[in-house]
């Protein structure tokens, strides 16, 4: 079964700096019918102008993933971390027993435009930690890419959550195929472009969650960017 979550229907915010999209509750929004999926809590894709960013701030007990689309994200943590985070890496931050950071705009002129992904960890209490890894455009192009995964392997940040999360970038013409396993789920996020899974067409914002189906496939009419998240 698939249920489309489509972009214009999701929470949105604009604060001048930031124009966000919230795809579950968050923040100000709140929709009782949206509060997650499985373990995914918080997918928000926000534009922040340049020079903008969130100041220091706290975290606990949260897996967060930041992928960046384009731009460059400048992010400075309590660990003693500071890095840039621009298209194709991709930035774990482990909250645990509580972690301060901020996160601005690298650039004081164009903006830039990521997915903030919040995922609920299997264990409360866990050591802050953090990690960045970079994927290149040609081992997500045409197919999954493993970018995050609960052991790491393949190069993988490594997420503490039973989640498989893979990035595809899509040309026309391209087909995937995905098997879920049973008792899994997924999620599919359009993050740019635009993509066809199961026949059901999607448009960059939109999301669909996936329950008892056993295949996925995925193309595009043009081309797209995707991030899969496979679920317990």
């Amino acid at each position: 079964m698939l249920t489309i979550r489509k972009s214009e229907e999701r929470g949105k915010a604009n604060y001048g700096w930031l124009d966000t999209h919230y795809s579950f509750s968050f923040a100000n929004y709140y929709d009782p019918k949206h509060m997650g999926f499985r373990s995914l809590r918080v997918i928000n894709e926000d534009i922040v102008l340049g020079g903008g960013g969130f100041p220091t701030h706290g975290h606990r007990d949260m897996e967060i993933i930041t992928y960046v689309l384009e731009g460059a994200l400048e992010h400075k943590d309590s660990l003693g971390t500071g890095s840039v985070i621009r298209p194709g890496d991709v930035q774990r931050m482990s909250a645990g027993t509580g972690i301060r950071h901020s996160e601005y705009n690298h650039s004081q002129s164009e903006p830039v435009h990521l997915l903030q992904i919040w995922i609920l960890p299997n264990q409360e209490g866990l050591k802050p930690s953090y990690e960045q890894k970079a994927f290149s455009a040609a081992e997500k192009q045409g197919q999954l890419r493993l970018i995050a995964a609960p052991d790491g392997r393949d190069g993988a940040v490594t997420v503490h959550q039973d989640l498989n999360l893979y990035a595809g970038l899509l040309q026309k013409g391209d087909r995937l195929t995905y098997t879920l396993q049973p008792g899994r789920h997924a999620w599919l996020q359009v993050a740019q472009g635009q993509a066809v899974v199961n026949h059901q067409p999607l448009e960059g914002g939109d999301g669909v969650a996936i329950s008892n189906t056993e295949q996925l496939e995925i193309s595009t009419d043009s081309q797209g960017e995707i991030l899969l998240f496979d679920l317990a």
